[in-house]
Order: structure tokens, then C-alpha cells, then sequence
């Protein structure tokens, strides 16, 4: 580790009088005369006042990088705020301004008033994605949160912005302050004044377990009646991991979800002690996991089916075992070619979509027709496996197919005017001034942003 002298020389002693920021020693540069060329770097290193310095220094970019970052949040809150009090810059005049207006749907003028503050608010979230290499639930995620800290828990909003509090534990307290109910303020300020040392002092895994049993006591409802209210919410999901794998996580009731657990841990411990196993309890537990899941049998469902209907995506070459170029597994992604073969030979049922052209493919239809044929669609949905609007990765099948020029101004039902929009991206296309552009004779698309920014798709597979 080197720090130069002049580095030394010039670096603020700070947080010697509390967590106060202090001045960037980079603003100006120091005088020649104060670069202490007699600086010893080489004691420093034998006695470790240079780690010290070090340290310090990190000490200083890490308040320095908490403030940015609440600056940054902070003001993704204050664009969202303002599209929803000042929609036009976003979705265009208001037309019920116009005396003379009347909605072909029917709705009241409040009614399309207020939808058109929620597009402004979708339109500069998309906006917002692009511009800070976010997704749009992020940035709106991010905008809650600052919206909950400045409401509900100041004093820890005020502590993030000036750096004192890392961005996990302003989000947990976020988290949790969200979760107290909108009629009990009391609850608001009691939950902050209790979190905030421990927001400033103690690391995440800790202050997880410090913030959940504050607003465990602050929360003026009873525990079984929260109880209640979350098992409504039990759930499971599937989410897709690199090399292959993939985690399958439940929320539930803890005692059923720790019942499962210890279950599998016994069962896994009972393993690990035969003769010649080698798996780790955690391999083992994943294990016996997986193996009840998918062949185990229950009194409702009985023995779990042995194959499952399949869709895949496999380069013809690959299929016919003269190409290992990896295929598309629906709903995860890519696999390697051994698995798909696999899934493909096993499979009672498939869909096998050749990436290489296939004689018939329907690519075009009359003019007359406005649904999408089921060979086209499946067509535009191996060009686009996603959603084409920026940063968007859901999946093509559980899109509209959007017409880019709309059916009523002359629209064609073709490959070239189609591509998968999801119902939130088709109404922001729709309503909003996002607008979706091609060029006729490379095929190349391209959005436009109500802030006029050029925003190119992301090929395949992102």
C-alpha cells in the first residue's frame, strides 16, 4: 500500500468532532510549500501510520460516496413528485382543459386527470432508468423510500444525507417504517428516534435484526393480528442464477418454513453420516430439498409427475449434435447443449424453435388482419425474447405484441410493425410521449424520450 507524501500532507484530519462531512481535500490544490518533501513514508509504513491515514481516507470517500448516493435518491424522488403535480412535460397539454372536450371512454374529468399523473410518473421513471443505468422499479423503489424516510423517520433521512448511515440500513428502516400503519404517527417517530444510534453505528446483519425488533415494539397492533394479516401473503418464486442454477424461495409462516428446514437439516445430517458420503450439509440439504419437491409424494397431489412439458429454444446444429451453442430454457435462460438434449429426449411434449430459418415461417399477413397469427407471434417472440422497452426483461410471451404504428392510423399486422410491448410499457407507448421508431431499410429501432433522449434496445441476451 503507497500513499504519496503529497497525499499525506494535504489530508484533512477528520471525524475528530463527530460525523460532520468535511471539505474535499481534492478541491484545491495544496501550495508547494506545504508538500513536506522531509515526509518519511517509510516510517510511516514500519509504525502503520500510513494504514491509519488509509483508513481515514476510506473513512472519508465512504461518507463522501453515502452522501452522493441520498443526493441522487433524493432527487429521483423530487422528478417523480413533480411529473405527478405537472404532467404536461411528460404526456402532452391536458385536453380536458378544452371546454369542448368529452373522454370517447366514458371516464370523468378527475378520473382522467389522475391517470394522467400516474403516466407522467411511469414516463419520467422510464426516463430516469435510462439516464441513471437503473430499472424502473428501482428508481420508483428508491423514490418510496426517500418519500417514507422524509415522512416518517427525519432524523435517519437527515443522518443519510449528510453521510453518517449506509444505504442498506436507510433502506431497511425504510423497509420497516413503511410497514407501520398510515393512522399512527406516533409510531413514525418512535421508530425513529429507536433505530437511529444503531442506523449510524452497527453493520447490516446486525441492524437487520436491531431495526425488526424496534418496530416489532413500536407497532401498536398486536402480533397476531399481523400475523394474520402476512400469512395472507405467503408465496413462492423462482429466479434464475448464472452457471446453470437457479433459487427456488418461499415466504411464509416462520414456523412452517423452519419446520421445512430442520426437516431437510435432519434428513441431510442422516446422510452425512452413512459410509463414503462426501456432499456438505448444505449440498445435502438442497439435496433432499429438491428430491421431496420433485418426486416426493403428498396426500393432495400424490406422486409428482416423472416429465414435464418443456419449451426450449435450440440451434438446429446443437439439436442434431454437431453444435454446442448454448439453448434457451423458457423461463431461465440459457443451458448448456448436453441439457438440451436431455430435456428434449425426456420431455413427453416440446416446442422446438429453430434459430435457424424455417421454411413457412409467417412473417406477414393482409392488412384486414389485426390479431397476430400464432406462427408470428411465436416468431417475434425468438427475434424479441423480451419486452423491447429499455431495461424491461419480461418475457415475450407474457406481452401484448404492439403494433408501432397503431391499427387505426394504417398499421400492418406485420414482423416489421410488431414487437412484444408488456401491458405496463404499451399503455407508457400509448399515453406518454415514449415513442418507438424504426428505419425502414436497416430494420433498426430506436425509442425517443419525452426529455428527447435517443435510447437504442438492448440485443439479445442483454
Amino acid at each position: 500500500m503507497e500513499l504519496s507524501s503529497r497525499t499525506l500532507s494535504t489530508w484533512p484530519a477528520i471525524f475528530d468532532d463527530g460525523l460532520a462531512l468535511p471539505p474535499d481535500p481534492w478541491d484545491e490544490p495544496a501550495p508547494d510549500d506545504e508538500l513536506r518533501p522531509d515526509l518519511d513514508v517509510d516510517a510511516l509504513q514500519a509504525t502503520g501510520e500510513l494504514h491509519r491515514q488509509s483508513i481515514k481516507a476510506i473513512e472519508y470517500a465512504t461518507v463522501r460516496s453515502r452522501a452522493l448516493l441520498a443526493e441522487q435518491y433524493a432527487g429521483i424522488a423530487d422528478v417523480l413528485r413533480d411529473a405527478g403535480e405537472r404532467p404536461d412535460p411528460w404526456t402532452g397539454p391536458d385536453p380536458t382543459l378544452d371546454l369542448e372536450w368529452r373522454d370517447p371512454r366514458g371516464r370523468t374529468v378527475a378520473a382522467v386527470r389522475a391517470e394522467r399523473r400516474e403516466i407522467a410518473k411511469r414516463a419520467a421513471a422510464a426516463e430516469l432508468a435510462v439516464c441513471a443505468g437503473l430499472s424502473e422499479a428501482t428508481v420508483r423503489t428508491l423514490a418510496f423510500r426517500v418519500e417514507t424516510l422524509r415522512q416518517r423517520c427525519p432524523r435517519v433521512w437527515t443522518a443519510f444525507a449528510s453521510g453518517q448511515v449506509s444505504e442498506h440500513n436507510a433502506n431497511v428502516v425504510a423497509q420497516h417504517a413503511a410497514s407501520l400503519p398510515d393512522t399512527a404517527p406516533d409510531s413514525w417517530a418512535d421508530y425513529d428516534a429507536q433505530v437511529l444510534d444503531g442506523s449510524r453505528r452497527m453493520p447490516p446483519p446486525k441492524f437487520r435484526l436491531r431495526a425488526r425488533l424496534v418496530r416489532e415494539r413500536v407497532h401498536p397492533e398486536s402480533v397476531d393480528q399481523r400475523h394474520r394479516r402476512a400469512a395472507e401473503d405467503r408465496r413462492e418464486w423462482f429466479t434464475a442464477e448464472p452457471d446453470g442454477m437457479a433459487t427456488l424461495s418461499i415466504f411464509g409462516p416462520a414456523a412452517d418454513v423452519l419446520a421445512a428446514h430442520r426437516r431437510a437439516d435432519a434428513h441431510a445430517r442422516h446422510l452425512r453420516a452413512q459410509p463414503g458420503e462426501e456432499r456438505t450439509l448444505a449440498q445435502l440439504r438442497a439435496d433432499v430439498l429438491l428430491d421431496l419437491l420433485a418426486h416426493g409424494e403428498t396426500p393432495q397431489t400424490g406422486p409428482a409427475p416423472e416429465h414435464a412439458a418443456v419449451a426450449i429454444t435450440v440451434p438446429v446444429m446443437t439439436l442434431l449434435g454437431h453444435d454446442d451453442a448454448p439453448a434457451t430454457l423458457d423461463g431461465y435462460g440459457p443451458i448448456d447443449a448436453d441439457i438440451a438434449r436431455r430435456l428434449a429426449g425426456r420431455a413427453r411434449s416440446w416446442v422446438r424453435i429453430l434459430t435457424h430459418p424455417v421454411t413457412g415461417t409467417v412473417l406477414d399477413v393482409d392488412r384486414r388482419t389485426y390479431r397476430v397469427p400464432r406462427a408470428l407471434r411465436r416468431w417475434l417472440g425468438v427475434r424479441d425474447p423480451a419486452c423491447i422497452a429499455p431495461g424491461c426483461v419480461r418475457p415475450a410471451r407474457d406481452c401484448d405484441m404492439d403494433h408501432r404504428v397503431e391499427w387505426q392510423y394504417g398499421g400492418t399486422t406485420t414482423d416489421t410493425n410488431l414487437s412484444p410491448l408488456c401491458k405496463p410499457h404499451h399503455v407508457l407507448k400509448t399515453e406518454s410521449l415514449w415513442r418507438l421508431y424504426r428505419d425502414e431499410i436497416t430494420g433498426a429501432t430506436w425509442w425517443i424520450t419525452p426529455m428527447a433522449q435517443r435510447v437504442d434496445p438492448e440485443p439479445p441476451p442483454w
